[in-house]
């Protein structure tokens, strides 16, 4: 099962090492990332696999949540197919 996780927000120190660690500690694997900053605006997505995670889905959601509030950052998780069904031309 695969996830999508999007991070939006002003470009600051230690976005991808905080949100990396917190996966990390979850047993979620990033599978693929792509990150750009345009001006002063960090952008990244993520696929990640959480067939296995430490917690459930819905907390992942939560706490992915909070922690982009405590950093200044917008930060969204998916399942795949839901995100796929919402970016369907």
């Amino acid at each position: 099962m695969k996830g999508i996780i999007t991070v939006l927000g002003k470009d600051q120190v230690g976005i991808i090492a905080k949100v990396c660690t917190y996966l990390a500690e979850q047993n979620v694997n990033i599978l693929d990332i792509s990150q750009t900053i345009v001006q002063d605006y960090f952008n990244m997505m993520m696929i990640v696999d959480i067939a296995k995670p430490a917690k459930a889905f819905e907390d992942l959601i939560t706490d992915l949540h909070e922690l982009g509030l405590g950093i200044g950052v917008e930060i969204k998780l998916q399942h795949e197919d839901i995100f796929n069904s919402m970016h369907r031309i």
